[in-house]
């Protein structure tokens, strides 16, 4: 495809940063517009991944924890989170719930939540509520130190980071350059990807192996940071 009709279709101003990133070199700006679908493919595969063993770990903690059907119970009245300071969880327990309607089992409920859900049960008032055990899904992490606490808020924080990159994806927004900058670059990335199978390890699972033939990620880094 020439470069005007490449251009005309996802537009001037979506291709402007790849453009200015390849020196003007339209042959490499179409290249790595590419390259930059592809990884944002493998990383949104790698995150899903990651989504799904995350949830599952805290809901089988829960189930230890709180019981069978822990998800709508802690949201019906005078359930964990039928309060003030975790109304918004309430909510969306209970709207999840609501559209599952006559469909509605807990596994199922469980794959309704989203990844910002279940981040959320790290915030304070959730984690509060939910016994502050929910740190035990994570056995392999660091021992805390002076300078840094491997708790509750940490993995919160770390969550944040990883989700907001969900997000970014999701809505089409490149992950090749440096943050608002039309610089072509992956340290954001490789930084992201280091942290996920990082999580994965602390959860004791073995992402290598989880990832095996799926993961593809450093090699098309290196294919963006060599073009």
């Amino acid at each position: 495809m020439r470069y005007s009709a490449f251009e005309n279709t996802m537009s001037p101003e979506r291709m402007s940063r790849y453009l200015t990133a390849c020196s003007g070199d339209t042959k490499s700006a179409m290249t790595l517009y590419r390259l930059n679908l592809r990884l944002s493919q493998e990383l949104f595969t790698v995150i899903s991944c990651f989504e799904v063993a995350l949830r599952n770990a805290i809901d089988r903690h829960y189930l230890i924890c709180l019981g069978n059907d822990w998800l709508k119970k802690s949201a019906s009245s005078g359930g964990i989170f039928d309060n003030p300071n975790n109304s918004f969880t309430a909510d969306t327990i209970n709207g999840a719930v609501n559209k599952l309607k006559n469909y509605y089992n807990h596994p199922k409920l469980v794959s309704e939540l989203g990844f910002g859900f279940w981040r959320y049960l790290f915030s304070k008032p959730q984690f509060r509520a939910g016994g502050q055990t929910l740190i035990a899904i994570f056995p392999a992490r660091p021992y805390s130190t002076p300078s840094i606490q491997y708790n509750a808020s940490f993995v919160f924080n770390e969550l944040a980071r990883i989700n907001n990159l969900r997000n970014r994806i999701a809505h089409h927004e490149p992950i090749c350059f440096i943050p608002m900058q039309p610089v072509k670059d992956t340290t954001f990335v490789r930084q992201h990807y280091s942290l996920i199978r990082q999580l994965f390890q602390w959860m004791s699972i073995d992402e290598a192996a989880l990832l095996y033939g799926l993961d593809h990620i450093n090699t098309i880094c290196d294919q963006i940071d060599n073009l």
